[in-house]
């Protein structure tokens, strides 16, 4: 062989051996972004899980809530209705105290002996006055806990 034909030679292997790293080296990079692209649809589906987890745990915790808030009502409801038969009650028995009074300022000018008649107290014909000021309640999200 002569020199020519073996710088030819090298030469032409050189050029394949640098053909061959380029490839290896695509083929690396290729591997390398199948890789990233499979940790990242993994993480994706990841996210994905827990949003919907948490989407669950959400609407089972709004569930709980919504009957909290539906007994709390009905209390309301129930002790509303309870307050409006003790309003009526209030009234009628204030009404018979005033008839009851009447009754014995009539009897005391026509027998004309003294009766001590007690003034009825403003706190039975006025019931929503209270005898003390209005005191606000503090409530703290705790008072809910279930």
């Amino acid at each position: 062989m002569s020199t020519k034909q073996q710088t030819t030679s090298s030469g032409s292997d050189v050029v394949d051996q640098s053909y061959a790293t380029l490839d290896e080296r695509k083929r690396k990079r290729m591997i390398s972004n199948r890789e990233s692209a499979r940790r990242s649809r993994m993480k994706k589906q990841q996210h994905l899980d827990g949003l919907i987890a948490q989407t669950s745990q959400l609407q089972e915790e709004n569930k709980k809530l919504e009957q909290m808030i539906d007994g709390v009502y009905q209390l309301y409801l129930n002790f509303a209705s309870e307050n409006s038969v003790l309003r009526a009650q209030v009234t009628e028995l204030t009404d018979r105290l005033q008839s009851l009074n009447s009754v014995l300022q009539i009897a005391s000018e026509v027998s004309g002996m003294a009766f001590d008649i007690p003034l009825i107290p403003d706190s039975l014909l006025e019931p929503w006055q209270l005898p003390c000021p209005i005191q606000p309640i503090p409530v703290s999200a705790d008072m809910f806990q279930y």
